[in-house]
């Protein structure tokens, strides 16, 4: 996520619509992979951006500055989409889907090298997501925000508003699920 200035932040909590804009273009990006990895459902993950993005225009004005936006913001963004995953999960409780939704995007004009590049590309992240899948909503919420959004173990413990060593624990376990999982004990790209 991009580095949102105070008086930026500030400008938006006075009502400045193009200072919001502006945090909106700088935490779009970010809010719709993490609530992506946590619901694993694309659908599910633009509702999820829609209503951080809601909350967060509705409750700037409370923002103190006593953490940083980005900190604010991922805790907004993992507690929404936390749950939507809970309550989905509830709907579906009992129930297994395999399904696994893949979008195709037409193959480009250009070389043959850039259409292998991009199956390359979708295989990994099937696989990952695939991997992420056999993790509970806790450990896999603790990988997403350490390993791909690159969170230090103090922010994801601010963030979930968890005990530190709480987070050190379920990267633990996540780390170990996924090595159990994955082929010859050896994960690519976590």
């Amino acid at each position: 996520m991009e580095n949102i200035s105070r008086d930026i932040i500030e400008q938006a909590q006075a009502g400045d619509r193009a200072a919001f804009e502006r945090i909106y273009k700088a935490a779009s990006g970010f809010v719709y992979n993490v609530a992506l990895r946590i619901t694993n459902n694309h659908q599910e993950a633009e509702e999820v951006a829609q209503d951080v993005f809601l909350k967060i225009y509705h409750h700037l004005k409370d923002f103190a500055f006593r953490s940083s936006f980005k900190t604010w913001a991922y805790r907004i963004t993992v507690n929404t989409a936390l749950n939507a995953y809970k309550k989905t999960a509830r709907g579906l409780r009992g129930r297994q889907d395999f399904d696994t939704v893949i979008e195709t995007q037409p193959a480009p004009d250009n070389t043959q090298q850039q259409v292998i590049q991009q199956e390359e590309r979708l295989l990994n992240q099937a696989r990952l997501e695939a991997l992420l899948n056999k993790l509970n909503v806790a450990q896999r919420t603790c990988i997403v925000l350490r390993e791909i959004q690159g969170l230090s173990y103090q922010e994801i413990s601010r963030v979930l508003k968890i005990n530190l060593n709480t987070v050190r624990s379920r990267l633990k376990r996540a780390r170990e699920a996924l090595m159990a999982h994955s082929a010859g004990g050896q994960l690519n790209g976590l």
